[in-house]
């Protein structure tokens, strides 16, 4: 308590004084406010002390007097400056100020507070003079006392903000730089923050240079070229062979050979159906050594198209020209050139689901013809008794277990027949083929993918004298990917081979393949073979079994052109006579393509 304390009256006329005191005080607060404070709307709580008059504040300081208190210094110099008025809304006053707002004297004026306080520095607050506006000693001390305690936990906050990224606390004596600091830094506003979104200028672009590109799976792979509406990939490869056997008979010997391959595909890129061509040519020619002169070829056609009523229709149709080889069962001895053997085939087939039940009927023609032998003496000998015309109609039909998994069964009837009915030697060849087989279809993606049957096959000769060809079938078509840039494939084929050897009825030659191809690097590609050969003769005890095994490397320049070698080595055994041979060869070219 500060300031002197007036002497207190005595007697009746004191207690008269204060009497009177008393009643003026009741008139004058009980006196009707000044008619702009009726008219005018204030918001929030406003202290009393702020709009008392100057009478009432005397008549309060009276009162006090009366009862013991005394005036605080701060108040006297209160009552000789007005007073401005500051709206209580959010924001204009601390939300801490020290004292309860409940238990606050209406006398008490709103706190002053601290610029360096805790509170958002983005928020103007306006400063007033601290006053203490009338109020006790003990509410003096509970507010110094809340004020330290404010202080204290401020400090805490600060320095806990401080802490740097290594864990080590700054001194409390930085805390009030801190503070400023923070006042000080602009603070981003929503608005701001919402035009960094919206503004496409915001963040800086990245160079074209600088955006990431999609890496190619397979850099150098040929480009194609366009016609029409579809893309055909040319290759051709140009190379030499040397050769322990030029043509592969137990007679050959020796050479040095000069390799012509093209190959091509075109692919269609049309909405709905779709349609390949593939096609290949190998021509050998002799540099020098044993003398080799023969070329071959094929060309594929596939034509897909989708139907009404959930059908599909698969046409194929094909041309082939291949020399007989010189190990083949139908080769002439003594001859110079072996018979040209072409081949016409087409197939039709209708696929159609039902549900899970999947069901194909193909109904496939192939025709060979033979070209005349050419004998040693000069002279050509005819071999038009071989050509023959295949029919075959196929039923298959599938159970989708999953889409990956589909068990089949199959069903072929078909009849050969033959353009001159009964051959030179006077056997009637024509002949009724049946053939049943079961297998599964697998799809599992590029993981695994394909199919592999097997079976019974029969082939009824028309003339009895000749024993039918029939046996045991195996095909297989598979491809497996155990991880990127390596394929292995697996393929077998069972064929029936005819004849018009006298007294025999022809062979089943069973044909498998294990392939690997691996991407060793971007430009370089590896590639291996293995195969086996089984030739089962009809009518008589023989058989042929042939194995090979091939490696090779391509090494691409750029996209359009690389260097390629293989090694290649082949040995034929049989319990025949005159049949066994051995061939050993390495080769070495370039591979051009588009």
């Amino acid at each position: 308590m500060s300031g002197a304390q007036p002497e207190k009256p005595k007697g009746r006329q004191g207690k008269a004084a204060c009497a009177l005191l008393l009643a003026t005080s009741m008139l004058a607060l009980l006196r009707p406010a000044p008619l702009h404070a009726q008219e005018t709307e204030l918001r929030g709580e406003v202290p009393e002390s702020a709009i008392l008059s100057d009478q009432q504040r005397k008549a309060r300081q009276l009162v006090l007097a009366a009862q013991g208190q005394q005036q605080p210094a701060d108040a006297a110099q209160d009552d000789t400056q007005p007073r401005t008025y500051l709206p209580a809304s959010a924001g204009a006053v601390p939300d801490d100020t020290g004292t309860d707002a409940a238990t606050a004297s209406i006398f008490d004026p709103p706190q002053a507070y601290d610029d360096t306080s805790t509170a958002d520095p983005t928020t103007p607050k306006p400063r007033r003079r601290p006053s203490t506006g009338g109020r006790t000693a003990a509410d003096q001390d509970k507010t110094k006392a809340d004020a330290k305690a404010a202080d204290k936990a401020k400090k805490k906050k600060t320095t806990a903000a401080t802490t740097d990224t290594t864990g080590a606390v700054t001194d409390g004596s930085d805390t009030a730089a801190t503070d400023q600091e923070a006042a000080n830094r602009r603070a981003l506003t929503i608005d701001s923050a919402e035009r960094q979104k919206l503004d496409p200028g915001a963040e800086r672009t990245a160079a074209i240079e600088g955006l990431n590109k999609k890496a190619e799976d397979d850099p150098f792979a040929a480009t194609g070229v366009r016609w029409g509406s579809f893309t055909i990939r040319p290759t051709i490869e140009q190379g030499l062979t040397a050769t322990t056997n030029g043509d592969s008979s137990s007679a050959g010997t020796s050479a040095l050979l000069s390799e012509t391959a093209l190959r091509f595909s075109a692919v269609s890129d049309w909405r709905e159906n779709s349609a390949t061509v593939d096609g290949y040519g190998l021509f050998r020619e002799t540099v020098s050594g044993y003398p080799v002169h023969d070329g071959q070829g094929r060309i594929e056609g596939q034509f897909n198209m989708d139907l009404d009523n959930e059908l599909r229709a698969i046409a194929k149709l094909g041309y082939e020209a291949v020399p007989e080889t010189a190990s083949s069962p139908n080769a002439i001895a003594g001859v110079s050139t072996q018979p040209l053997r072409q081949t016409i085939d087409g197939s039709l087939g209708i696929e159609k689901a039902v549900g899970k039940m999947q069901y194909t009927l193909t109904g496939a023609v192939s025709h060979d013809f033979y070209g005349d032998a050419k004998l040693s003496d000069g002279t050509s000998l005819s071999q038009k008794d071989q050509d023959s015309t295949l029919y075959t109609a196929t039923l298959r039909t599938g159970y989708e277990i999953s889409p990956a998994l589909t068990p089949f069964t199959e069903v072929e009837l078909g009849r050969r027949l033959y353009d001159q009915r009964i051959d030179n030697e006077g056997f009637e060849r024509s002949s009724t083929r049946f053939g049943a087989r079961a297998g599964l279809q697998l799809d599992m993606g590029e993981k695994l993918s394909g199919e592999f049957s097997a079976g019974w096959l029969r082939e009824a000769i028309d003339d009895n004298s000749l024993e039918p060809i029939s046996g045991a079938t195996v095909n297989a078509d598979l491809k497996w990917s155990p991880e990127r840039g390596t394929t292995i494939g697996l393929t077998g084929k069972t064929t029936v081979e005819t004849t018009t050897t006298a007294g025999e009825s022809g062979d089943i030659l069973y044909s498998g393949r294990l392939t690997a191809e691996r991407q060793i690097r971007a430009n370089l590609t590896g590639n291996a073979a293995l195969g086996l050969d089984w030739r089962d003769y009809i009518g008589i005890d023989g058989h042929d079994r042939i194995l090979s095994a091939e490696a090779g490397l391509t090494w691409w320049l750029n996209r359009y052109a690389g260097l390629t070698s293989r090694v290649r080595t082949e040995k034929l055994t049989s319990n025949l006579p005159g049949r066994d041979y051995t061939a050993n060869s390495i080769y070495l070219g370039v591979k051009v393509q588009r």
